[in-house]
């Protein structure tokens, strides 16, 4: 059964990569949102956001897969595939020119999801981008040094994806730390 699910997810991976790995990490970023919930908030089942859930999956789907699945491809194009230099210089380039934008844009488009208006969004970012930027540093260097070195350029997405869904659940909680406060702050 597992070797049937594997041929069928490389099937479709080498058909419709950009749909396939959106899909996936629309699904393990909605998954990272639900233990951010379940875990750390201790939300009870009856009390999950399913909008907030819809609203990292969107992310995943339309601007975290399809914006991995071009960055890997523009790094092998234009820096190379093998060697430790090259791996090297990816993972400078993911972590000193991708992750600081890419992470500005999420937090943007999260909070335009999330019905805030633009000086709302501004003291998110001011309030939270640099701490998310610093832990993001913490984990993600180790993590595309393996990826970049030993994992396909067909499978990384998904291997960052995976790892991710902790990345993910920290995310949603960092994203969503001050809806939480107001909430606490609103209730009688």
């Amino acid at each position: 059964m597992a070797a049937r699910l594997r041929d069928l997810y490389g099937r479709l991976l080498q058909r419709h990569p950009v749909i396939v790995q959106s899909v996936q990490a629309g699904a393990l970023m909605g998954v990272g949102d639900l233990l951010a919930q379940t875990a750390v908030e201790r939300k009870r089942p009856s009390e999950i956001d399913l909008p907030r859930v819809g609203r990292f999956f969107g992310i995943g789907l339309c601007l975290v897969g399809p914006g991995l699945r071009l960055w890997y491809g523009a790094l092998d194009r234009y820096v190379g595939s093998r060697g430790a230099r090259i791996v090297i210089r990816k993972v400078a380039l993911d972590q000193g020119v991708f992750a600081p934008i890419f992470l500005g844009n999420f937090l943007v488009v999260l909070g335009a999801m999330q019905g805030r208006n633009w000086s709302q969004i501004k003291l998110k970012m001011k309030e939270e981008y640099s701490d998310i930027l610093f832990n993001n540093w913490k984990l993600w260097p180790a993590a595309q040094l393996v990826n970049f070195y030993f994992i396909p350029l067909h499978h990384q997405v998904l291997f960052v994806q995976t790892i991710a869904i902790f990345w993910n659940t920290y995310l949603a909680w960092k994203a969503n730390s001050s809806t939480i406060s107001e909430e606490k702050e609103a209730a009688p």
